[in-house]
C-alpha cells in the first residue's frame, strides 16, 4: 500500500477516524436553505438572502471559501479577503437565488478544486478574486432582466478578469498528524501592475450557545507570542483545546460570531462584538471598534499586502491540539506540503489506468471535486419544526408545512453534496452516482454513505428515502441497489474479498424500500408504475408530480423501467449473497418474479392495455390512462423510453449449478408460463446456458438503438441526449381542451418548470449515460459480439455493443479535453480559458451539458454525479 492508503485502512480499521476528523465540511452556501427557514411562507432565499448571511449567526451549519471544520463543525476555518474596492469583505460566495437567476439560483464566481486525499492529507483550493470591485449590482440586474429563452449573464462576461486583473489565491492543507494541520495561503497578482489586498484567515466556533445546544461557551484568545509568528488559543468545552499558530500579522481581530441585531432587526445588541465586526473594522469607518478586545469566537489575524504585477505573497498557519509538541514554522513546513503532495501524486498514479495527460488531469481534479464536496450536514426535523428554547416559536403553518410527515429524520453527518453552493443538501439519487466515482479512491467511505440512507434516522417508517430537504416526499429513482451493487463490485475488484457483510446489511432496509415502491407506486395494480417527475425535472410534456391532466394517471414507462431495474439488483444482490447463505435463494425468486410480471406489462399488448412500445414508431413512452377508459400514448422521444435499455442482468450457468434450488422454481415458473401462454421474458432458456433478463427484446433493442445512435435524434458530440432533436418541431398534447407542449432545448430551460435550473429537454447528463454504457456491455457480454450495430445510425459502420459504449464513453470524456488549439468544449466560448495560461488547465464539472456544443451548464461544480468522468476515464479503451 503507499502512504494514503496506509492512512485510510489506519483509520478505518482502528474504528478512531481519526484521519478524518478534520477535512473540506465546511458549506459554500448556508444561507437560503431550508434548514436555516423559519418563515411563515416557508420561503427559505427571501428569509435568509445572501445579505443576512455576513451579520446573521447560522443555526444549522457554516459557510466559507476553501473552508475546513471538524465532522462535528464545531470549529471553522476558511479565508476572507477584500480587494480595497469591493463594498462587503468576502468572506463567502455569491450567486443569485431562484428569483433573481433567469435560470434559477447560480453562484456567481470563479473557484476550482484542484487537489484533494481521501484523507485530507492534502487539499489544494483556488480561487479567483478579481482586483476591481466585484460586480455584485451588475450581476443581479443583468440576470434579472434576461428571460428564460436568454443565456445566464456570468461572471466571466463582466470582462473584470482581462487582462490578468485579478489575485489567484491559492489555499492549501497539509496535515502532520490527525489534528495538526498546516495551511498555506498564496497570494498571486496576475495582472501587470501593483494591486493592493487584505486577507483574514479566520478561525470561528459554531454557534451551539444561543439556541440552547451548549452550556458553555467556547472562547479564543492571544496566546503566547514569539517574535515570528503569533499564537491564538481556543478552548471549546468538551471538544477540546487547539492552537493556530500564524505569521505575523498587521494587527489581530477579535469578535464573536453573534447576529447584528440592530442592523438586521433595528434591535439594540448588547455589545459591538457581533459576527460582521470584521466588515466594520476593514471595510467600512470603524477601524477602532475591536480595539483592545482579545478574545472571541471569531478570530482573525489581518494581512494587508500590496503585490507587484506577477509576483505573489505568502502566509503561514498551522491549527493543531495544544498538546502537540514541536516548532510550528521552519524548514519542516514546507518540507512537510511537498511529501504530502508526493504522496498525493503517487495515490493517483496507482488509481489511474491511462497515461494521456489531458485524462490524467481530468480525473485528478474530477476525483478531488467528489473530495471537496463533502459537507457537514445537520437537519433535525423534530426540533426545526418545534423551534429551539430562548428563540422566536416558529409559526403555527409550520407543521402544515415542508416535511412535517418526516419527524423521525434527524441527520448530522459527514455527506457527499450534489454542489456545496447550489445544491448544498444531499440528494438520494445523485448520492448513488457519487458511491460509484468516490469508490475509486474511499470504498469505505462510500459504503458507509449508502448504509447511511438506509438507516432509520434517515430512511421513512414507511420504507421512503428522503430525497432532499426542499421535500423530502419527492420521488428519485430507486438507484439505491445498484450502487451498492456497484460499490460492492468495485471493492470486490480491488480487495480480492467479498464483503457480504455490507452487502447483506444494505438488503434487508432495501427490502422495505422496494416494498414501498410496490406498493405506494403502482395505483393500477398492474405492475406498470408512476413515481412523478422520479429526477428529471420538466422531462414531460406537464409536470408528472403535480395534477395529471383529465384526472386520470400516469402509467410511466420510465417509473416502470427503474422498477424493473431495482427488480434486477435485487435478484443479483439476492444470488451473491446465496453464495454464502442459501436461505436468499427463496428471495431471489420473488424479485424474478417480479421483473418477469413488470417485463410483461411494459411489453405486451392485451383487451384493457396498449403497452408502452409502440411498434410503429419502435419506442417505449408513457401512457395517460384517463377515468373513462381511454389510453393515450404520449410519444415524446426522451430519456422516458431509454431508461428501459437499464434493466439487465445475465444469469450464468454457473451459478444455476451452486443454486440448484433457484434454478429449479426458475424452470418451473416458465413451464408454468408457456403452459398458459404468458408473454415470454426469456428468449433463450435452454438448459445449461447463460439466461439473459432484459426489460428489451433482441429486436426491440435493435430498433431503440437506430433512434439512440442518430445524430439527428439522440446521439450528440458530448453523449446522449435527455430529449430526441425531432422535438424541435414542438410536441403538442391537448387533453380536455387543455393544450401542453414540449420541444427540443440543448441548453438552459427556456420555461420555470422545477424552478428553471434544471433542463431535461435536451443536454447531456452524465449520470444516464453512465448507466446507458452499462447497459450496453451488459447486452454485448451476452450476445458476445453477435448483436451489432450502426454508429452512428445511417454511416454504415457496424459496431458491437461493447464498442458503441467505448465510443460513448470517448465523447463523454471528450467534453473535458482540450483540442489542439487548448479548447476545451465544457468552457463554450469564454476565451480566457485558452488565452490566459492560468485558466487553460481548470476544469469546472457542471451539472449538465449542452445537447450541441458541449458547453457546461447548471450547477458549475457538480462534481457529484459528473464526477463519474474518473470512472470512465479508467474503463474506456484508447
Amino acid at each position: 500500500m503507499n502512504a494514503e492508503e496506509q492512512r485510510l485502512a489506519e483509520n478505518y480499521t482502528t474504528g478512531k477516524g481519526g484521519w478524518l476528523k478534520w477535512g473540506p465540511y465546511l458549506s459554500e452556501r448556508q444561507w437560503g436553505t431550508v434548514r436555516e427557514d423559519y418563515s411563515a411562507e416557508g420561503n427559505a432565499w427571501t428569509y435568509f438572502p445572501h445579505d443576512h448571511a455576513r451579520s446573521r449567526a447560522y443555526r444549522w451549519g457554516e459557510d466559507g471559501i476553501a473552508g475546513i471544520s471538524d465532522h462535528r463543525q464545531h470549529i471553522c476555518f476558511a479565508i476572507a479577503l477584500w480587494n480595497h474596492q469591493d463594498p462587503i469583505l468576502k468572506e463567502r460566495l455569491y450567486g443569485l437565488t431562484g428569483k433573481e437567476g433567469n435560470h434559477g439560483e447560480d453562484v456567481k464566481e470563479l473557484y476550482y478544486y484542484l487537489d484533494n486525499t481521501p484523507t485530507h492529507t492534502y487539499m489544494k483550493h483556488l480561487y479567483k478574486y478579481p482586483q476591481q470591485a466585484f460586480p455584485y449590482a451588475k450581476l443581479l440586474e443583468q440576470n434579472s432582466a434576461r428571460g428564460y429563452h436568454d443565456p445566464e449573464y456570468e461572471l466571466l462576461d463582466t470582462g473584470i478578469f482581462d487582462e490578468g486583473r485579478y489575485f489567484d489565491v491559492f489555499t492549501e492543507y497539509a496535515k502532520a498528524s490527525e489534528e495538526d494541520i498546516c495551511i498555506r495561503i498564496t497570494l498571486c497578482n496576475r495582472g501587470q501592475d501593483p494591486a493592493p489586498i487584505t486577507l483574514l484567515p479566520t478561525l470561528w466556533c459554531s454557534n451551539r450557545w444561543s439556541f440552547g445546544l451548549a452550556s458553555e461557551k467556547p472562547v479564543i484568545r492571544l496566546g503566547n507570542q514569539d517574535a515570528a509568528y503569533g499564537c491564538a488559543t481556543l478552548l471549546y468545552p468538551k471538544v477540546g483545546a487547539y492552537s493556530l499558530y500564524f505569521d505575523t500579522p498587521t494587527q489581530c481581530l477579535f469578535t464573536e460570531n453573534d447576529t447584528n441585531k440592530e442592523r438586521l432587526f433595528d434591535y439594540p445588541n448588547a455589545t459591538p462584538f457581533v459576527k460582521d465586526a470584521f466588515h466594520d473594522v476593514v471595510v467600512g469607518d470603524s477601524p477602532e471598534l475591536l480595539h483592545g478586545n482579545t478574545a472571541g469566537t471569531k478570530f482573525a489575524p489581518v494581512y494587508r499586502f500590496d503585490v507587484a504585477g506577477g509576483e505573489q505573497k505568502v502566509v503561514q498557519l498551522r491549527l493543531r491540539r495544544q498538546d502537540t509538541d514541536g516548532e510550528p514554522f521552519g524548514p519542516g513546513f514546507n518540507a512537510l506540503f511537498r511529501q504530502r503532495i508526493q504522496e498525493a501524486d503517487q495515490f493517483y498514479g496507482d488509481i489511474a489506468k491511462t497515461n494521456d495527460p489531458e485524462e490524467l488531469l481530468i480525473q485528478r481534479q474530477a476525483l478531488a471535486g467528489m473530495l471537496w464536496s463533502k459537507q457537514y450536514y445537520n437537519y433535525d426535523v423534530p426540533r426545526w419544526l418545534s423551534g429551539d428554547p430562548g428563540q422566536p416559536p416558529p409559526p403555527d403553518s409550520r407543521y402544515n408545512g415542508r416535511n412535517t410527515h418526516w419527524n423521525t429524520l434527524n441527520n448530522e453527518d459527514i455527506i457527499s453534496m450534489p454542489d456545496k453552493w447550489e445544491y448544498p443538501w444531499y440528494a438520494a439519487w445523485d448520492l448513488g452516482f457519487h458511491c460509484v466515482a468516490l469508490a475509486m479512491v474511499d470504498l469505505d467511505f462510500a459504503k458507509s454513505q449508502l448504509i447511511l440512507f438506509l438507516r432509520e434516522w434517515y430512511m421513512h417508517p414507511n420504507g421512503q428515502l428522503p430525497a432532499y430537504e426542499w421535500s423530502f416526499d419527492d420521488v428519485n429513482p430507486p438507484v439505491h441497489a445498484w450502487s451498492c451493487l456497484e460499490v460492492y463490485r468495485i471493492d470486490q475488484q480491488k480487495t480480492g474479498r467479498a464483503d457480504y457483510h455490507f452487502l447483506e446489511k444494505a438488503f434487508h432496509k432495501l427490502l422495505i424500500n422496494f416494498t414501498w415502491w410496490v406498493n405506494r407506486k403502482d395505483s393500477q395494480g398492474n405492475n406498470i408504475f408512476e413515481g412523478g417527475f422520479l429526477g428529471l425535472d420538466n422531462i414531460g410534456v406537464f409536470d408528472r408530480s403535480e395534477h395529471i391532466p383529465g384526472g386520470g394517471t400516469l402509467e410511466q414507462a420510465d417509473g416502470t423501467a427503474w422498477m424493473a431495474m431495482y427488480s434486477l439488483n435485487m435478484l443479483e444482490i439476492a444470488l451473491e449473497l446465496s453464495q454464502y447463505n442459501k436461505s436468499y435463494e427463496d428471495v431471489a425468486t420473488k424479485f424474478f418474479e417480479h421483473f418477469i410480471y413488470i417485463t410483461e406489462s411494459l411489453n405486451q399488448i392485451h383487451e384493457h392495455w396498449a403497452g408502452s412500445w409502440d411498434e410503429e414508431d419502435s419506442f417505449f413512452y408513457d401512457v395517460l390512462a384517463l377515468p373513462n377508459g381511454t389510453n393515450i400514448p404520449i410519444k415524446i422521444r426522451s430519456l422516458v423510453g431509454l431508461t428501459t435499455l437499464f434493466a439487465v442482468l445475465i444469469l450464468k450457468k454457473e451459478q444455476f449449478e451452486q443454486l440448484p434450488d433457484f434454478y429449479g422454481r426458475l424452470k418451473w415458473f416458465q413451464k408454468y408460463r408457456r403452459k398458459n401462454k404468458a408473454y415470454r421474458v426469456i428468449e433463450n432458456d435452454q438448459e445449461n446456458e447463460d439466461i439473459l433478463l432484459s426489460l428489451v427484446p433482441r429486436d426491440r433493442l435493435k430498433k431503440l438503438m437506430q433512434a439512440l445512435l442518430s445524430e439527428t435524434e439522440f446521439l450528440a458530440p458530448g453523449g446522449i441526449r435527455s430529449l430526441s432533436k425531432i422535438h424541435t418541431t414542438p410536441y403538442i398534447l391537448t387533453v380536455d381542451g387543455e393544450s401542453f407542449s414540449l420541444d427540443y432545448q440543448p441548453g438552459e430551460a427556456n420555461s420555470p418548470l422545477f424552478g428553471g435550473n434544471s433542463n431535461w429537454r435536451g443536454p447531456v447528463w452524465f449520470p444516464v449515460n453512465y448507466l446507458l454504457i452499462q447497459s450496453l456491455e451488459k447486452h454485448c457480454a451476452y450476445f458476445e459480439g453477435t448483436c451489432k450495430v450502426e454508429y452512428p445510425t445511417g454511416s454504415g459502420t457496424l459496431l458491437s455493443l461493447s464498442e458503441v459504449a467505448d465510443e460513448l464513453s470517448k465523447r463523454l470524456i471528450s467534453v473535458f479535453k482540450a483540442d489542439n488549439q487548448g479548447n476545451r468544449r465544457v468552457n463554450g466560448a469564454h476565451a480566457i480559458y485558452r488565452e490566459d495560461p492560468h485558466f487553460k488547465d481548470l476544469i469546472l464539472f457542471y451539472e449538465y451539458f449542452h445537447g450541441d456544443t458541449c458547453q457546461g451548464l447548471g450547477a458549475s461544480h457538480q462534481t457529484g454525479w459528473t464526477g463519474l468522468v474518473a470512472e470512465l476515464i479508467n474503463r474506456t479503451k484508447t
